[in-house]
């Protein structure tokens, strides 16, 4: 049951990184594609941000390519998880849209 009840816990606190991450994916593809400029996208970027709650990534921390097809979107970022004592998880988020890649990681 202790171990059980330690994985709930840990679920608890991992859940609603995850769940910030899908936010910050959907906010650059939207941006991106209400976008003509990098000032546009943004804009949309921050809109987004508002209403979904976002609070690990702003506009500024967006990387943005012009490409042939238009721009790329990007953003990669850390969320640190206190544990016990000194012990902490360590979350790495990158998303981007180009060539349909996102990931995570875990350290």
């Amino acid at each position: 049951i202790v171990i059980v009840a330690l994985l709930a816990v840990l679920a608890m606190k991992i859940v609603p990184t995850v769940v910030e991450y899908a936010a910050v994916k959907k906010a650059i593809v939207t941006g991106r594609n209400a976008g003509t400029t990098v000032r546009e996208i943004q804009d949309s970027f921050e809109k987004q941000r508002v209403t979904a709650y976002i609070e690990s990534v702003s506009g500024r921390d967006l990387d943005i390519t012009k490409t042939a097809e238009g721009f790329e979107v990007s953003v990669a970022y850390q969320k640190k998880i206190e544990l016990v004592g000194p012990a902490s998880l360590v979350l790495d988020y990158e998303a981007t849209t180009g060539n349909g890649r996102a990931q995570k990681s875990v350290q």
